[in-house]
Formats: C-alpha cells, structure tokens, sequence
C-alpha cells in the first residue's frame, strides 16, 4: 500500500515538474508504469494528468507575479520579446494553450497565459484537454505494445 502511495506521488512529481520550465519529462514514466500493468490505468492518468496541469498552473502564477519585475535588468525577456508574444498571444488566442503539451514551447506558452491575465479556469480548461490527451496518446501506445 505505501509503496503504491510512492508509485503515485512520484508521478505525480514528475509530471508536475516536467510542465514547468524545469527540462523534464514524465512520458517515459508513465509508459514504463503503464507496461508493468501493477497498477490501474485510469489512476495513472488521472495523477500523471493532474500533476501536470498543476504544473502549468504554476506556471500562470508565475506569469502573473512577474509582470511587476518587467524593468529589472535580470528579467528574463526582452521588452520586445514580450511585446512580440503579447502580440502573437493576442492574435491566436487562448486556442494556442492546446499546444501546452509541446516540448520547449508549451511551457512558455503557459507563463504568457498569466502574464496576459488569460482567466485562470479558460487556462485551467483548455491545458488540462490537452495534456490529458498527450497522456492519452501516451497510454494507447504502450498498449499497442
């Protein structure tokens, strides 16, 4: 039973840290989980999907809190890379949340949601269909196996 409470909690970690800006991945985990079959399915979904919208969550809040750093010299965009992404954010729209499961650009994807005041559940909505169906996709190919 704790062992299974490891299992969980380390995916959820995982999956977690691999949506923010930290360079992880949580696929692998999960289809390793996936092919041992010790474990029901629709619960690794749901921890691997739930950790990794919180992830992206957090990544909104940073978006939100830093916009007040904009003019330190250690903030980490340019005004005219900001201003490029605002631009392009505004001309695409919320719609550019589905590719938050995209390596590298999702999850700048998501702290431009918050710096842009995207609301938080139209954010929390759209991230979570597209991550849940990247795991989806991770599930029925370790199936197929």
């Amino acid at each position: 039973m704790f062992a299974d409470f490891g299992v969980y909690a380390g995916l959820f970690a995982a999956a977690f840290a691999a949506a923010t800006i930290l360079p992880m991945q949580s696929e692998a985990l999960l289809a390793g989980l996936l092919l041992t079959h010790s474990y029901p399915a629709s619960v690794l979904l749901a921890v691997a999907s739930l950790g990794n919208v919180l992830g992206s969550v957090l990544n909104w809040l940073l978006g939100r809190g830093i916009e007040q750093f904009r003019q330190r010299k250690w903030f980490p965009a340019s005004e005219a890379q900001l201003e490029r992404a605002a631009r392009w954010y505004q001309r695409y729209g919320k719609w550019t949340l589905i590719l938050s499961w995209v390596p590298v650009i999702g999850d700048p994807l998501t702290v431009i949601a918050g710096v842009l005041r995207e609301p938080l559940w139209r954010f929390v909505l759209i991230v979570a269909v597209a991550k849940t169906a990247r795991y989806l996709a991770v599930y029925a190919l370790a199936s197929s196996w």
